[in-house]
């Protein structure tokens, strides 16, 4: 891999396991230890998630007009400020506030990260991707499996821990990515020839709209492992520590398992066909999930889950990648990110309400059967496309 490469690794490593101390806990703690409930506690994440979908369009219209390296820093400078206020004061109002913020401040590096993946690297397609996709859950195995044993003791050190990850995140930022826009300018350029099979803008933009739509669906179902199903383990009494633990077995599983996966991307090189196979994999997890009552079978559906969105997860950014015409990298990789916050910001809200008025039985039902519309979207999104080529043809 590239060297920039590596850098967006270990950047991104940091960022995520200071991020994986707090938010596979935050519904946990504004239901247990803020007495709210999972309505109310989906309703702030819904807000943390909205900020996160206006920092993603902001990030990648500012990686595409003005600089790659400024809005970096400006997302990291936003998320730190809100770590280090929570660290002082996290009663619910501060909390809240600050949650959205950094929402805000994320939303805006993550379209900076993968957009500058693919063109730093556009020869390495996928794997491009999948070397932030693979660092993303390192953070998360090591955020999550340190955070669950520390909040077990007080949820106070993981404000602490959660603000000095975010602090050591900025720092390499500011020095590491100083030479980021020249990186972006040099690899973003290309000839008049090199673009003229490129798609016209609106049908791939609207084969965008497609493939997200099936995005968002897995994201909503994805998200209630942080919400809903994370409240009903605590209710059924699996410790803190093992629930966390659930996602130290996700960020490890998905770094030891590239081997494996490459063997079957080596041989199964369609994209669309990870969707597909990931897609029936990630409903059979809910299936696991929906009968579990123990630690061991949600270990088991949290093993099932994480195979899927291996499959899954770089394939959209790889996919939207392949679909941007060029100078529009940022933009499209900003949308498939929103797409997915936009998924995390309603689901853990719905998935609330759902099981406040009802049970967590009804929302599994209703996460199985959508969990079917990926099947359609993948199949449906680039008919526009190859309609379109065939008329230039």
């Amino acid at each position: 891999m590239p060297k920039f490469i590596w850098l967006l690794v270990i950047a991104t490593t940091i960022s995520v396991t200071g991020g994986s101390f707090l938010w596979p806990l935050n519904t946990i703690y504004m239901h247990n230890e803020l007495g709210k409930s999972l309505a109310f506690a989906g309703f702030i994440l819904m807000f943390n998630q909205g900020a996160n979908i206006v920092g993603n369009l902001v990030g990648g219209i500012l990686f595409d007009k003005y600089s790659a390296y400024k809005t970096i820093l400006l997302g990291t400078s936003l998320s730190l400020f809100a770590a280090i206020f929570l660290s002082f004061n996290h009663e619910i109002v501060p909390y809240s506030i600050m949650l959205i913020l950094i929402g805000l401040g994320s939303g805006m590096t993550w379209p900076v990260m993968f957009a500058m993946a693919g063109s730093v690297w556009p020869e390495g397609g996928r794997r491009a991707f999948n070397a932030i996709y693979v660092s993303q859950n390192f953070g998360v195995a090591l955020g999550a499996m340190i955070g669950g044993y520390v909040a077990s003791i007080s949820f106070n050190y993981i404000f602490i821990a959660n603000a000095s990850l975010f602090i050591v995140f900025f720092i390499f930022v500011l020095i590491a990515f100083r030479g980021m826009d020249e990186e972006k300018n040099r690899q973003m350029h290309t000839t008049v020839i090199e673009q003229s099979g490129k798609i016209q803008d609106k049908p791939a933009f609207i084969a965008l709209l497609i493939l997200s739509s099936g995005f968002f669906v897995a994201w909503f179902a994805y998200s209630q492992w942080q919400s809903t199903i994370a409240s009903y383990t605590q209710d059924i009494g699996v410790p803190l520590e093992q629930y966390s633990s659930l996602w130290a077995i996700n960020g490890f599983l998905i770094v030891l398992g590239q081997p494996l996966l490459k063997l079957f991307t080596d041989r199964v090189t369609s994209s669309k066909t990870h969707i597909y196979v990931g897609s029936v994999i990630f409903l059979l997890s809910f299936v696991v999930a929906m009968f579990a009552e123990q630690f061991t079978m949600f270990a088991a559906a949290m093993v099932i889950l994480t195979t899927a969105e291996m499959l899954i997860w770089p394939a959209i950014p790889t996919l939207a990648n392949n679909l941007a015409p060029h100078g529009r990298a940022g933009f499209y990789q900003g949308f498939v990110n929103s797409v997915a916050a936009a998924g995390r910001m309603l689901g853990p809200f719905l998935g609330g309400m759902l099981v406040d008025f009802f049970n967590i039985q009804v929302l599994f039902f209703i996460l199985i059967a959508l969990l079917f519309i990926p099947f359609a979207t993948t199949t449906l999104y680039d008919r526009g496309i190859k309609y379109e080529k065939a008329i230039d043809k």
